[in-house]
């Protein structure tokens, strides 16, 4: 019945059983106490009485004395079942304060397991639960856990290694077939068509490259959120984010964009400066690319002393949150097709993600209801740093 009853956990499964077993216990031998004791009293009530009385005043004498000692069995009795019920009673709740100590004591091997497992993340595969003990079924799971992890580990890293390998590996042939358009249309009167083609290939050389790029930043920001970043140094986030908009005055100015800034110099992190600098790249790179004409992209740093944040709004059209919600995956995209705006490879908002990741913080992004997204960058404040405004 237990196991039907909602929230039964098995330390819950584990009290009720001990506790039944120990209460079962207490009631069958307090029931052959007085089963045994209502067989000795019958045995001695049926007993023959004295010989050495006659006559009707040693039957009566005789009928005297079975009479009281009747009674002095039933007060008995009675004494007997309600000490026997005040027991049943008492052992009813030491078996249960023992049924939670045993069931606490069996399953905390299992909670530190699940405890250390919940810690263990895509982050920090390295880690082992290294359970130690006898050579029991908890140490045969968290060793069998531990290898998972390790075979995880494994997974992992072969698969940031073999982007970032062959990103780094295509790299050559498109340098190579660059250098022969170059040449095809270097050459003395080259033929229109030539030329409208090598612009057309180039063009398409320039978005593998751009792609190539964004896969070598993601390899990189995966991998170092396994291990320490070695240039780790403050890094004042709304100056990186007043030289992306600097950078980018060109394609604002074509899109006709209204930029507004709310960052603040004393707003910090400690991290890696080229990889959180692509990061904020990354984010106005988004807010242009996917803002509409005359829209709005606002910037700004907050800092509440635990945690800083870099937030940018933009304009845009109505998008669906569920949608929102994947485009810190690889090749999710705001646009209908996999082709998208031009310059867009589908990266940005992961790096974005594996960047902050990397860094001990996380990317939050929200559909505006008056449309356009809201993207929010939280990642651990710096500690002060001689020099720095304070709040």
């Amino acid at each position: 019945m237990y196991q039907r009853l909602p929230g039964a956990t098995v330390g819950r499964r584990f009290t009720v059983l001990y506790t039944a077993a120990i209460l079962g216990s207490g009631t069958v031998l307090i029931a052959l106490t007085n089963l045994m004791s209502g067989v000795r009293e019958s045995t001695v009530a049926t007993g023959p009485p004295p010989g050495r009385l006659s006559g009707p005043a040693a039957e009566q004498l005789v009928a005297d004395l079975q009479g009281r000692l009747a009674e002095v069995h039933a007060q008995r009795d009675h004494q007997l079942l309600v000490g026997s019920l005040v027991a049943l009673a008492v052992t009813a709740g030491v078996s249960l304060l023992l049924g939670r100590i045993l069931a606490a004591r069996v399953l905390r091997p299992l909670r530190l397991i699940t405890a250390a497992t919940r810690r263990i993340s895509a982050e920090n595969l390295h880690q082992r639960l290294a359970v130690t003990g006898p050579a029991d079924e908890v140490k045969e799971l968290a060793d069998t856990v531990d290898g998972l992890l390790a075979r995880l580990e494994a997974s992992f890293l072969a698969q940031r290694r073999f982007t970032g390998n062959a990103s780094h590996e295509l790299r050559t042939p498109l340098a190579t077939m660059r250098a022969s358009l170059d040449v095809a249309v270097a050459k003395p009167a080259p033929a229109a068509e030539t030329v409208a083609l090598a612009e057309r290939v180039r063009a398409e050389l320039d978005r593998v490259d751009h792609l190539l790029d964004g896969l070598l930043i993601l390899a990189r920001a995966q991998h170092e959120a396994t291990a320490a970043l070695a240039d780790a140094a403050p890094v004042p986030l709304g100056e990186l984010a007043r030289e992306a908009v600097r950078a980018r005055a060109g394609g604002i100015a074509a899109k006709e964009l209204t930029v507004e800034e709310g960052t603040r110099p004393d707003v910090r992190t400690n991290g890696s400066a080229a990889l959180l600098a692509r990061m904020v790249e990354n984010l106005v790179d988004n807010a242009i690319i996917h803002n509409h004409r005359g829209g709005l992209v606002r910037l700004s740093t907050e800092d509440d002393g635990a945690q800083v944040r870099l937030v940018v709004v933009t304009g845009g059209r109505l998008f669906d949150q569920a949608r929102v919600d994947r485009l810190a995956q690889p090749f999710e995209r705001l646009g209908a097709d996999r082709t998208g705006p031009a310059g867009s490879s589908g990266l940005g908002l992961s790096i974005v993600a594996a960047i902050a990741a990397a860094h001990g913080g996380r990317l939050d992004l929200l559909a505006r209801p008056e449309g356009g997204l809201r993207v929010t960058v939280e990642l651990p404040a710096a500690a002060a740093v001689p020099g720095s405004v304070t709040r």
